[in-house]
């Protein structure tokens, strides 16, 4: 291999840390600066530059500049700094270059691109992305459904790139076994449409036969390319990320973030507060706020959990409250989803359905012990719905948890100060400590981040066949039992630094379960150590 390709390689380039031994074997003698760097010192040297940067998009572009050159350095300093980088590699900042990434557009990353008009390119496409690596991990969008941001076409990829990016950051999921992948099925966004530097296909979004088929040569595909993957769905669209989901989830090892994930995480911090009160989760009323793929699927996940504790399906049906953009959900109308379906109500059940559009009447009717949030509607939790939520209840849960920011159906400190510190907190995005009346409650954030690394890291150490619900429920359940319940102002999830040390437990808890359900096809059996083996280090 020639010199300056090494160099140019993410994941053989170590940059200014090649030893003299090394630059010799290497052909790279005077290519570099004569000093050898440690890379505690790289990392240093890369920190300091990095907090010269003006503004976290600017400090985003920084880092991609590292993780485009020194896939191992740009994961050292991640580890190093993770809760700090979390919201500028991902969340909220890459909705920043997701909406300017083609201006921005600099280097591809190892994604790959479908082109829904070539299908025949398909299998090329991954072959050539893969080049000589063994991909475990793929992350498919098509940008249809970004969340809080909607449909970004092409520029999607970022979000599996980001998304790749924490998985190896807060599980250890080796930088050379992932591929970011979108699909370009068009765009309905007309600012992209008009734009003439935007780098994706010029037309509207393509539905129906032509997407199912694409989206099924694809799966079989990547399937035959890569007999051991985990196939991980990212941001699709209302109409189609439940049916993808439903259609391979039987016959691959294969997750939907947007539908599993955050239900996941939701579930755990219930559990969490449920530890504090020493209530059960049979007992609960859930209202859901916001019916879209992740609403209806962290109600889904709870509903399921309920069943697994001893209800019917139908006992725990009637646990469950919707509302989406038509006030709650009544099965007399039309436009409901696949998904929303089961939560829909019988007009004929409340007396004043015509005043069920407003969120303070439906909290006021039906009562509700949790409220969850997935709206983008900012502000709709205010203090009048927080009061009504205590009146249901001693101790209610309130987790607002859609983002960006912008987008908070109320931020936690107005929750905490409106429920005068009753109600047990999430956000769904990071939240600052909060005082109140001489007591620090900690927010938990209901960051996916503390679920799909470990969960794949678990799927990818035992082989799973499949992602079973049951061993969703024991990612779920390892979250509880790592926060002290006793402690005023405790969080009801672990606190994001803690990331890679949940990642583990939520791993082994997965593999586990994977084994015991037989479905686990690894040669080591011994569950714990077939993770600790598969997690990679960020070291030269």
């Amino acid at each position: 291999m020639k010199a300056h390709d090494i160099l140019n390689n993410p994941f053989l380039n170590k940059g200014t840390a090649f030893t003299m031994e090394e630059r010799k074997e290497h052909g790279l003698i005077g290519l570099l600066p004569p000093y050898v760097q440690t890379i505690e010192e790289q990392a240093d040297q890369a920190y300091q530059h990095y907090l010269q940067k003006p503004s976290d998009l600017e400090k985003r572009l920084f880092l991609m500049e590292i993780f485009n050159t020194n896939r191992t350095l740009f994961y050292y300093l991640f580890n190093q700094h993770i809760v700090e980088f979390n919201p500028i590699v991902y969340d909220p900042t890459i909705a920043d270059t997701i909406e300017h990434y083609s201006q921005l557009f600099v280097d591809p990353q190892y994604a790959a691109y479908l082109d829904i008009n070539h299908p025949e390119n398909i299998e090329e496409t991954l072959k050539n992305a893969a080049g000589d690596r063994d991909i475990r991990l793929i992350v498919a969008t098509d940008a249809e459904g970004i969340l809080g941001i909607g449909d970004w076409g092409v520029q999607g990829v970022d979000i599996s790139v980001g998304k790749l990016m924490v998985y190896t950051a807060a599980a250890g999921i080796d930088p050379s076994s992932v591929m970011p992948l979108v699909i370009d099925a068009g765009t309905n966004r007309q600012e992209l449409l008009d734009d003439p530097m935007y780098l994706g296909n010029r037309h509207e979004r393509v539905h129906g036969q032509q997407y199912d088929k694409f989206i099924d040569q694809f799966v079989q595909t990547a399937e035959k390319l890569f007999p051991k993957l985990y196939l991980h769905w990212e941001d699709f669209g209302r109409s189609t990320a439940a049916d993808i989901l439903n259609r391979y989830k039987n016959d691959i090892p294969t997750f939907n973030d947007d539908i599993q994930g955050t239900g996941i995480v939701v579930l755990g911090g219930i559990f969490g507060a449920l530890d504090i009160t020493g209530e059960k989760l049979t007992d609960q009323i859930y209202l859901c706020y916001g019916g879209g793929s992740a609403g209806a699927g962290i109600a889904s996940r709870v509903h399921a959990e309920m069943v697994s504790e001893g209800l019917s399906e139908e006992e725990a049906y009637k646990h469950f409250f919707m509302i989406d953009q038509q006030g709650l959900l009544f099965d007399d109308m039309e436009d409901l989803t696949p998904a929303q379906k089961p939560f829909a109500k019988k007009r004929a059940d409340f007396e004043n359905a015509g005043d069920m559009t407003n969120l303070l009447n439906v909290i006021k009717v039906v009562k509700p012990t949790i409220l969850v949030g997935t709206s983008t509607d900012a502000g709709a939790f205010t203090e009048d719905v927080v009061k009504a939520m205590c009146d249901n209840t001693e101790r209610p849960v309130i987790f607002p948890i859609s983002n960006p920011t912008k987008k908070l159906e109320a931020t936690a400190e107005q929750v905490i100060q409106w429920s005068d510190g009753k109600a047990f907190v999430a956000t769904g995005v990071p939240s600052g400590t909060v005082t109140y009346k001489g007591v620090d409650y900690q927010i938990g954030q209901a960051n996916n981040a503390l679920i799909y690394p470990g969960l794949g890291l678990g799927m990818l150490a035992s082989e799973a066949k499949l992602l079973t619900d049951e061993m969703i429920g024991a990612a779920a359940h390892s979250l509880s039992g790592l926060v002290d319940p006793g402690q005023p102002g405790a969080p009801v999830l672990p606190p994001f630094k803690y990331v890679a040390d949940v990642s583990i437990k939520v791993a082994e808890a997965v593999a586990q379960k994977a084994q015991e359900q037989g479905l686990a096809q690894a040669k080591e059996t011994d569950m714990a150590k077939a993770v600790r083996d598969l997690k990679w280090y960020p070291e030269y």
